[in-house]
């Protein structure tokens, strides 16, 4: 079984890592300093992926490794946030690659990893939103597609006075930086209070509101529950 030789990697003039290859094909790393930086966030949030997980593009964990090796690293970031998706990844994992994107400064990047982050920890609804139109709603601007916005969610709660009771949740855009006043899309959703959302069902239709009056319509797509806690 034949070796490749370890490559010395300078992080900003300082060694910081030799990559390698064991005889069985295991990417190997050897720390020479104490500080975490980026591509030891993204060596170590690549070893928690299972090597056989693939994105649509039959990605692997190994194929990232390679982009590592050749200081590819926003390349890697990417492919590691698509190889994520879709998979019970650990927390961890999405923790590292927020430090690695805010290290990069890539704001969107760093954004969503922390985002992702939220909804392993309090679960997350997909949503099909409807906006309604600016001249019928309080709402004459976009809306953040960025998970900015929390707005209040009707939700089919009563108050113990038999009012309506919301509950706060913040609000991801897919695919698109904002959405406009009567606009759709499909929307993620992290609520603040986790018990109150384990009812929803999918199918059920549910009210945004930013006051007293309704923003929007969504009818829900998918429901995953929140990483229980230790002792849950």
């Amino acid at each position: 079984m034949g070796w490749v030789p370890m490559r010395r990697r300078m992080t900003c003039g300082v060694p910081s890592l030799n990559y390698g290859w064991t005889s069985a094909g295991t990417l190997l790393h050897i720390i020479d300093n104490e500080r975490m930086d980026v591509p030891e966030l993204l060596e170590s949030a690549s070893l928690l992926v299972p090597e056989a997980t693939a994105t649509e593009n039959d990605i692997t964990v190994r194929d990232i490794w390679d982009y590592l090796v050749h200081d590819e690293w926003e390349i890697a970031l990417s492919l590691l946030e698509e190889l994520g998706d879709g998979h019970s990844i650990p927390l961890a994992f999405r923790e590292k690659l927020a430090e690695a994107a805010e290290q990069l400064r890539l704001e969107r990047s760093t954004a969503w990893c922390h985002w992702r982050c939220s909804e392993i920890r309090n679960g997350v609804i997909r949503a099909d939103l409807k906006l309604r139109p600016a001249g019928e709603g309080r709402r004459t601007t976009p809306i953040s597609g960025t998970g900015v916005l929390r707005p209040m969610w009707d939700i089919g709660h009563l108050s113990p006075t038999g009012e309506r009771a919301v509950s706060i949740a913040g609000l991801w855009v897919e695919s698109m930086p904002m959405l406009e006043p009567g606009g759709q899309g499909i929307v993620r959703l992290v609520p603040l209070t986790p018990s109150h959302w384990t009812h929803l069902q999918l199918g059920q239709q549910i009210t945004m509101h930013e006051d007293r009056t309704v923003a929007g319509t969504a009818v829900v797509l998918e429901v995953h529950r929140h990483a229980a806690a230790p002792g849950e």
